[in-house]
């Protein structure tokens, strides 16, 4: 079965297409988008991440700016290149070939009677601008499993997740375009931690990767460690794997809403779980068992460190 993915693609984006790379679904295609860092800078690291771990399916750049607001990336906790490491980067490469997502999907969803599911990853303007621009074929889509919002309290503000504040206006497009979406959020995800000793792991599969994988695994953990924290969630692998074996998980029926408005309160999204007090729109992943999903996770990178 195809599938899509639309990426912001930092570490933990790459560490999420390589869990679906080394299960059985077959990646049709890759939307960019700005997020993690700005459309060039993502796109820079798209070629080099391709060209390093020999990926053969198209890779297409997106939406540079936001519905609405300004751009707003996460380099200050990611660093210019929106991916930190222990050392090695990810090599240079040649530019992707010139290449339109909002076409390549619409392509995508026209053609073939199988399911259409779609794994994303950062701030979900492409998505939107389908929506906005070819309902019809948005309509197409049969899944649409999301690593953003929060049930609680938030990460880039108090109160909103990364994903959901860097364009709030696109989340409302999704939920009010009635795409089927499945909200994997920063709770759910904060449940699956990588630790140093999955560095090391990694390291020791000794494979023409795993030196890469390491450093750049180092890196991402290093965020939590210099927060005081023995640990990191891993949060895009952890949309991967529910996405893949959507049994690690419990997806509860929701209204789920977004706000637009307020210094303190733009992003935050608010689930209801009520179905007396509200009209359900979207799932989200209520539990998960984080055991199995670390498994896959580090499997898939484990597996891709011994190549």
């Amino acid at each position: 079965m195809g599938i899509w993915i639309d990426t912001d693609m930092g570490f933990d984006d790459i560490a999420a297409i390589l869990v679906v790379a080394h299960s059985s679904l077959e990646i049709d295609g890759i939307s960019l988008v700005s997020g993690n860092a700005p459309l060039a800078q993502v796109r820079h690291n798209a070629a080099s991440a391709a060209a390093a771990f020999g990926w053969q399916f198209p890779i297409h750049a997106g939406r540079k700016l936001p519905v609405l607001c300004k751009l707003e990336t996460a380099q200050r906790v990611l660093g210019q290149s929106g991916m930190p490491t222990m050392g090695k980067s990810l090599p240079p490469a040649n530019e992707l070939p010139a290449s339109d997502a909002f076409t390549a999907l619409c392509d995508w969803l026209e053609r073939g009677t199988e399911p259409k599911r779609i794994l994303a990853l950062g701030p979900l303007t492409n998505i939107a601008a389908l929506a906005l621009a070819r309902p019809d074929l948005a309509g197409r889509i049969d899944e649409l499993t999301w690593m953003g919002g929060s049930v609680t309290s938030g990460n880039h503000t108090a109160s909103a997740e990364f994903n959901a504040y860097a364009d709030p206006e696109a989340l409302a497009i999704v939920l009010a375009h009635h795409l089927p979406l499945r909200m994997i959020d920063l709770d759910i995800c904060r449940k699956v931690l990588a630790r140093p000793d999955d560095v090391d792991l990694v390291r020791q599969a000794a494979g023409k990767n795993a030196e890469l994988l390491g450093d750049l695994l180092g890196g991402y953990v290093n965020i939590g460690i210099s927060r005081g924290r023995p640990a990191m969630a891993i949060y895009d692998p952890t949309a991967a794997a529910v996405f893949i074996a959507p049994e690690i998980a419990t997806l509860q029926h929701a209204r789920i809403d977004v706000e637009l408005q307020g210094r303190h309160t733009r992003g935050r999204t608010v689930v209801e779980t009520r179905a007396s007090h509200a009209d359900f729109n979207a799932h989200f992943a209520a539990e998960i068992d984080a055991d199995m999903a670390r498994v896959i996770i580090f499997g898939a990178l484990i597996n891709e460190a011994r190549r």
